[in-house]
């Protein structure tokens, strides 16, 4: 199963924290979807990155997507030969959206041919991915990204091993993963959502991921419910409780230690505009959060 689609699996359980709020949730989607197909990002403009989170949310939730206008709006990248390296993975996974709600090929051989040859331009001499071409060191979430886009466009990477590899340079001296290096020098502590990001990749490609690694993870998690970004990070936020719960359920690692305390850390950033909040001195709703509030719940719902 793909990146994505475990995602998707685990996001569709949502509901059933949600109830009668679901309602709420599928009305904010609708209302961020601009006359042109795409959803808004936090200025009001159409963004593939958001449109993906938007797509998937309402997939997840079971709703009806406008696939034609959608698509309409996909076709004017073309091959994505305009766009940047998160955008171009943006654009393999809204087709792989597409593509899921359609349930035939959204997007011909040669376009997916076209946007992997893009993506594998972002290529670092490691094997990994950052999005800056010409790097030494890739990033995990170049990495994430990377092997997202190439499942989404039923294409392998050429060589997977090398971007397995690649993970091992960003390991930390604390048992974690940190996102990059600086000036190629290793990092002494590492973050949740790279942490999140290598686990789901190594997971993803077979590779066994080093022990311990679940311990770090719930060692992140905040006394008060969610989980922090990273050990010395002040609160903790939708993104890093999302990602972490992802990681730990995929390693096995039993959810129930912090259900209760993480189900009522989101239940703070829940707002009856149908969206979370990224944590609590955010005020700006996204579809983003949207997307990651469901996998949270999802996971958490899981677990009972």
């Amino acid at each position: 199963m793909s990146l994505r689609l475990e995602m998707m699996q685990v996001a569709r359980l949502a509901p059933q924290a949600l109830g009668e709020s679901t309602s709420l949730v599928l009305e904010f989607l609708r209302r961020e979807q601009n006359p042109d197909g795409g959803f808004k990002d936090r200025s009001g403009k159409s963004d593939l990155y958001y449109t993906v989170f938007a797509v998937d949310s309402l997939i997840a939730l079971r709703a009806e997507v406008d696939r034609d206008t959608l698509r309409r709006h996909l076709e004017s990248f073309g091959d994505g030969s305009a766009l940047d390296f998160v955008h171009l993975c943006c654009l393999a996974r809204a087709w792989a959206s597409l593509n899921r709600e359609l349930r035939e090929p959204a997007a011909p051989l040669p376009l997916r041919q076209a946007i992997l040859r893009h993506i594998l331009s972002f290529e670092t001499s490691n094997g990994g991915f950052h999005p800056a071409r010409g790097e030494t060191f890739g990033t995990a979430y170049g990495a994430f990204l990377a092997l997202g886009a190439s499942q989404d466009l039923g294409i392998p990477l050429p060589d997977p091993t090398r971007l397995a590899s690649s993970l091992a340079e960003l390991r930390t001296a604390d048992g974690a993963w940190t996102n990059e290096l600086r000036a190629g020098v290793p990092m002494t502590i590492g973050s949740t959502n790279a942490t999140a990001a290598a686990v789901a990749v190594l997971r993803n490609l077979g590779t066994p991921t080093p022990s311990g690694v679940s311990r770090w993870l719930l060692a992140s998690a905040h006394p008060g419910g969610g989980f922090l970004a990273m050990p010395r990070a002040p609160i903790p936020d939708l993104l890093s409780t999302a990602t972490a719960l992802h990681a730990l359920a995929g390693l096995g690692a039993p959810l129930r230690p912090v259900q209760e305390a993480c189900l009522d850390f989101i239940d703070t950033l829940w707002t009856n505009a149908g969206s979370f909040h990224g944590n609590w001195t955010e005020e700006t709703l996204d579809s983003e959060y949207t997307f990651y509030g469901l996998l949270a719940l999802g996971h958490l719902s899981a677990t009972r």
